[in-house]
């Protein structure tokens, strides 16, 4: 099983360094988190908390994914690259063609796109884009995405999105794993069309059933022997007997908390190195 790192809400001073540390310790990669705005009055309830409040704070960074992440990519050489999850339904769709494909291309093809339909309301109405839409408008980025990621001349004519013949250069040429968050039966369905899914965060007994649903669809959009992640997030202490139990259920990685989460809002660098390298010994180490 491979490990991620979430990178989410950290100081950004110290993004670079402990990026660099958790490819040197064995994490297989490492993601962002994605706001585009965060409104003084949120009245929209959070989906993965049984208060239906959120994690997050109006002072948690969020720097720029793309600026972030390139930064990243030329500061290291193996580790892997994610957001958990980019709202995609907020953005303009030539701009992230561009955004991940330069990406894609400056980290060697180290780039895997978690996407996400987005939760909160209040951000929507603010960048003025139907929250009720935001499902098939994903939809339609996303196959808009891929043929853009292709390069060479691309037109499309849909639902939300109707454009003459048109580039984006430089392209990757490859079609850039789409990773797709969300614990909905919406959600599940588009990640198994796609390339993987993003667990937001699971007790381990519901994760085989929730497995076992997206194999289901994978079967029916006959997806099953395409390459495919589940990169999961559990809401319990990590544990090598769990993580091992998973694999044999079909999970292809863990995650290690945001350290917001473990060791409290601000942290030092050298507290978060301490803590990768625990969870590299107690855990990556055992589970190879």
């Amino acid at each position: 099983m491979k490990f991620w790192q979430a990178l989410t809400w950290i100081e950004p001073e110290q993004l670079l360094e402990a990026a660099k540390f958790a490819e040197e310790v064995g994490f297989e990669g490492v993601f962002l988190g994605d706001h585009g705005v965060y409104p003084q009055q949120v009245t929209a309830r959070y989906p993965y908390s049984t208060d239906g409040l959120p994690p997050m704070a109006p002072e948690d960074p969020y720097p720029d994914c793309w600026v972030t992440l390139g930064a990243l990519s030329a500061a290291t050489s193996t580790l892997k690259f994610s957001v958990s999850v980019y709202v995609l339904p907020l953005r303009n769709v030539f701009e992230v063609a561009r955004a991940t494909g330069s990406l894609d291309l400056f980290s060697d093809g180290r780039f895997l796109f978690g996407v996400g339909a987005g939760w909160m309301e209040d951000e929507f109405d603010i960048y003025g884009v139907p929250f009720r839409q935001r499902g098939k408008r994903m939809d339609e980025m996303i196959t808009i995405l891929r043929k853009l990621w292709q390069g060479g001349w691309v037109e499309h004519q849909g639902e939300y999105y109707d454009f003459p013949a048109l580039q984006v250069s430089p392209a990757p040429g490859r079609q850039v794993p789409v990773l797709v968050g969300g614990g909905n039966k919406a959600a599940l369905r588009r990640a198994a069309r796609n390339d993987g899914w993003l667990g937001a965060g699971s007790a381990p007994e519901e994760v085989p059933a929730v497995l076992q649903e997206i194999a289901q669809y994978r079967a029916e959009y006959q997806r099953q022997d395409q390459p495919f992640e589940t990169i999961v997030g559990l809401t319990t202490p990590p544990d090598v007997d769990t993580f091992k139990r998973l694999e044999a259920a079909g999970m292809t990685a863990g995650v290690s908390y945001p350290f917001k989460f473990a060791l409290g809002a601000r942290s030092s660098l050298d507290e978060k190195k301490r803590l990768m390298e625990q969870f590299a010994e107690s855990i990556i180490r055992h589970c190879r």
